[in-house]
């Protein structure tokens, strides 16, 4: 591993993350000045530090239940277990998160939950399609995604950005209400104000998804360092672009092979994200795989014919699983 490009990329990712999340709390802390004056801005800013204090994450077992997934114990899958377990422990997490099987074709994996209560699902088309390094490296991810606290980073910022859409909305209200005394030349709305009022919603919108592809960065890097291969990481992306490019191709959308714009997105573009991966291996170093035990294929398969093998479908949690 390339011990400084790690450091760059880390540092980087941490600046990204700092500008993001400011960038949130100052729109907030606009509109919330243009609503209701200087004490309304001091109670929203007690009331967002109060937030981040607190900041609930649903129970990772209320969402693994959302999406039907079966619980898997340590001794179903001693070996999977382990990787767990020692990843964690690098992670500088007490326990390591539970498993869950989704039993579905999509080639799919979350994780959901805070450092010390925390679940990662893996789908049956991930398990059957991923080789032993590939699966290694989506585990460290998902793992990383939960030691970075990334879960309660988007939730704090999807609470600020909806309560500036609901600032912002508060404020074109008054704006309207106002129409008379602004024909009668009775006040003088400032342009900036305005301009705020109208586009804050939207990029609150932006910097939230920017958020998003920052920490999917930091995962990956995070991911890395943890299992010490990014190249089992970069590969398994490489699949799962190939594997979801070729479903979604059978949804018959009229625009499937136009790329959707960078910043409508929230996980980066995936030849971006194997770029910056290859970039951790020295020039001198191959990247050689990881010789951490897994189990059985017998025990695996003997596993997946547990769940029902089915095609993904759309769920009234408005998810695809």
């Amino acid at each position: 591993m390339d011990r400084q490009r790690l450091l760059e990329h880390k540092v980087r990712n941490g600046l990204q993350q700092l500008g993001l999340l400011g960038l949130l709390a100052l729109l907030l802390g606009y509109l919330a000045w243009v609503v209701g004056g200087a004490p309304f801005l001091w109670g929203t800013l007690m009331g967002v530090a109060i937030i981040w204090m607190i900041n609930p994450v649903a129970s990772p077992r209320l969402l693994v239940r959302l999406y039907g997934a079966i619980p898997l114990s340590p001794r179903e899958m001693p070996g999977l277990y382990r990787l767990l377990e020692a990843l964690a422990a690098r992670a500088g997490l007490e326990q390591p998160p539970r498993l869950y099987y989704l039993p579905s074709r999509m080639m799919n994996a979350f994780a959901t939950g805070r450092r010390e209560d925390a679940a990662i699902v893996l789908s049956d088309g991930l398990l059957r399609r991923l080789e032993r390094r590939e699966l290694i490296g989506v585990l460290a991810h998902e793992l990383a995604h939960v030691a970075n606290g990334d879960i309660q980073v988007m939730t704090f910022a999807d609470t600020l950005s909806r309560i500036t859409g609901l600032l912002a909305l508060v404020g074109q209200v008054l704006l309207i209400l106002s129409i008379p005394a602004l024909l009668l030349g009775l006040a003088t709305p400032p342009l900036l104000a305005l301009l705020v009022l109208l586009a804050a919603p939207t990029l609150s919108a932006l910097a939230q998804l920017a958020l998003s592809r920052n920490r999917e960065f930091e995962a990956d890097r995070s991911a890395a360092e943890l299992s010490g291969d990014p190249v089992g990481l970069a590969s398994a992306l490489d699949k799962l672009e190939r594997q979801q490019g070729s479903f979604w191709e059978q949804m018959m959308l009229p625009g499937r092979h136009l790329p959707d714009p960078s910043l409508l997105r929230t996980h980066p573009p995936t030849q971006e994200r194997i770029d910056r991966l290859l970039e951790l291996i020295p020039d001198e170093v191959s990247g050689p795989a990881l010789a951490w035990p897994l189990d059985d294929p017998r025990e695996l398969l003997a596993l997946l014919a547990r769940g029902v093998n089915r095609s993904p479908r759309w769920h009234i949690t408005g998810l695809w699983h």
